[in-house]
């Protein structure tokens, strides 16, 4: 039997007065999602381990089945992964956010949902005026880049962005958390002070606020860590070979340690205008030749951060009919059976506009199983399912095993 695990970021929410009392996967036409829980199993996974942050490296991680506690090294080195930068002993990578600041108020974590060729743009400016020997920066995504320090300590207390929407910025500059990380967090401070006089008049701003676009005009360092030591899903779990299919640098580098080959689909923006049908295709084309497959799309939640629960419950419709849908028809009479899993990584409500540590609902579709009573996909609908709530490495090796 092959795998295909298709996962939603950020799908998971909380109850919305505007539709009714119901959260956006409870109000989204999902028939394909759906129909998975009526044929399968379903229960929650507990994805954010305690004392983490409900971040996506860490929620990815743990669907995966990864011990945190062992292994989690922060977001940058991950994002490094992915973008072919090998981080060398003591070398320190962190995700380096391009930021809006409006007057003292950190306005957003991701410029207005900068191009890709713009930021690029920005980052090889900053790398000639703030890049040094110690200091270097690397483009990413769209508002997702890497900055690497060639020595570094990582016990720091930095406030991932897209937590702190609409609040002064100050208050929130880099923190160390031992007397060693002082030169450090003074360092990282002082990259953001000097990045914010660099960027306020260059030519890329200019125009986005001629075009009535959020200014990129501060980097936003945050999630530090080395280079980490995790075993492959093959090493782990004894699979064959695997793939990952992500616009998100994050979880491409996810994949690159776990041992997953990247498959790049053009149009994938990790945006809600993502190539849906696209990265459907080549989630079935890899399962012609790999056993496993990662299929993750970001788009819900953006929307999320946003705080746009309109575009959240088009996002989910979008996965439903545009990638769950077509994947589930095609393998659906294969000779060689497909399992489905679907899930978020974690809730990122659109009230808070940020990720939480709650339990995320997930289905388990293996051709011929025994469904559970379930009927419906939601957050609520699973609490009924067959699973219960499970932790650490249990989903993973409960999908895996035939």
């Amino acid at each position: 039997m092959k795998h295909i695990i298709i996962l939603g970021d950020g799908m998971a929410d909380e109850p919305v007065d505007a539709l009714g009392g119901k959260t956006p996967l409870q109000y989204a036409a999902t028939p394909y999602m759906d129909l998975l829980a009526a044929n399968g199993c379903t229960g929650r996974l507990q994805t954010v381990a305690p004392g983490f942050h409900p971040g996506s490296e860490v929620a990815n991680m743990a669907v995966l089945g990864y011990d945190l506690p062992r292994v989690y090294e922060g977001r940058g080195v991950l994002e490094a992964a992915s973008i072919g930068v090998e981080l060398q002993p003591g070398e320190l990578a962190m995700r380096c956010n391009l930021v809006c600041i409006e007057g003292e108020i950190l306005k957003n974590h991701s410029s207005g949902h900068i191009s890709t060729a713009e930021a690029d743009e920005l980052i090889r400016f900053l790398n000639e005026r703030l890049g040094s020997e110690q200091v270097k920066f690397y483009t990413g995504v769209s508002y997702r880049h890497l900055l690497v320090l060639k020595t570094g300590d990582k016990r720091l207390d930095c406030t991932p962005p897209h937590d702190v929407p609409l609040q002064p910025f100050r208050p929130l500059l880099v923190k160390p958390e031992a007397p060693e990380a002082e030169e450090t967090a003074a360092l990282l401070n002082d990259l953001i002070l000097r990045s914010q006089e660099l960027l306020k008049d260059h030519p890329v701003n200019r125009k986005r606020i001629a075009a009535g676009k959020d200014p990129a005009n501060s980097i936003w360092p945050w999630s530090p860590g080395y280079r980490p030591a995790m075993r492959t899903m093959q090493e782990m779990y004894g699979i064959g070979s695997a793939s990952v299919i992500s616009a998100v640098d994050l979880i491409r580098g996810i994949g690159v340690y776990a041992g997953l080959k990247v498959i790049e689909v053009e149009g994938a923006t990790g945006l809600y205008d993502t190539n849906y049908e696209g990265k459907a295709e080549a989630a079935l084309k890899a399962l012609e030749t790999d056993d496993f497959v990662y299929l993750h799309v970001e788009a819900s939640d953006e929307a999320g951060h946003e705080g746009d629960v309109e575009l959240k419950v088009k996002t989910i419709e979008y996965l439903d009919r545009r990638a769950i849908g077509p994947i589930y028809e095609a393998t659906k009479n294969r000779k060689e059976p497909v399992a489905i899993a679907v899930l978020p990584d974690h809730p990122t409500p659109c009230a808070i506009r940020t990720h939480t540590a709650e339990p995320v609902p997930f289905v388990i579709y293996k051709p011929g199983c025994e469904p559970d009573a379930v009927q419906r996909f939601d957050e609520f609908s699973v609490a009924n399912g067959k699973y219960g709530v499970l932790k650490e490495d249990e989903f993973i090796r409960i999908f895996l095993n035939d």
